[in-house]
């Protein structure tokens, strides 16, 4: 089954992905409170052995808890993407709603709404944080690298090119006013004309004959 191109795993792969994912979650966070529980529910003098024995018995189960949640909410992710044929919040917020659900069809009708309400709406609570997120981060983004070159937008001053350029401009304009006695100065200083001189009687030549 094709999937679109996203930062998670192809279906087949993010299922297993996401029970994985989820159980180490579990393990810590589950881990972690049932430990500081122990330890506050513990007689003085035993609380490190009442903390240590409260996370052995309980972390195992709150992992696997979430284990069979992350899978099965990534099964009904990946038939959703089957079915709808692209990736959008909606295969998200569907799957969250029929996995919780799912999971509470054993208490009834009633429990089973109350959790799919529950599961679609935690869902796209996480889903719309999401989408926030990812837009603020893109704006603080585009505004830093506008403050890095604050100069990207705005039009170059002109340099000594262009400002030869624009006197050269305004010569010829100048020139077309008031005749064309400099072109024909500056053609005769570059050389790229030669200029005839006129000629002149030589003196005569002296003779020395005795008269």
């Amino acid at each position: 089954m094709g999937t679109p191109e996203t930062s998670r795993e192809p279906c087949p792969d993010r299922i297993l992905d996401d029970a994985g994912g989820a159980f180490g979650m579990g393990v810590v966070g589950g881990g972690a409170y049932h430990f500081l529980k122990g330890l506050y529910n513990s007689p003085k003098g035993a609380r490190l052995y009442g903390g240590e024995q409260a996370l052995r018995m309980n972390a195992p189960r709150v992992g696997g808890s979430f284990a069979v949640w992350g899978g099965v909410f990534s099964t009904f992710d990946c038939t959703m993407v089957y079915l709808r044929q692209k990736e959008d919040p909606w295969n998200s917020i569907l799957s969250g709603a029929a996995t919780g659900g799912f999971l509470a069809m054993r208490q009834g009708m009633g429990a089973t709404a109350r959790s799919a309400a529950m599961g679609g709406v935690l869902l796209a609570l996480i889903e719309g944080a999401g989408i926030m997120l990812t837009t603020v981060l893109e704006k603080n983004q585009n505004q830093a690298i506008m403050m890095e070159d604050p100069a990207a937008g705005m039009t170059a001053l002109p340099g000594p090119e262009a400002e030869g350029s624009s006197s050269s401009s305004v010569g010829s304009w100048l020139g077309g006013w008031f005749g064309k006695g400099k072109e024909a100065e500056a053609a005769a200083s570059s050389g790229s004309e030669t200029t005839i001189l006129e000629s002149f009687d030589a003196p005569p030549v002296p003779s020395y004959d005795y008269k």
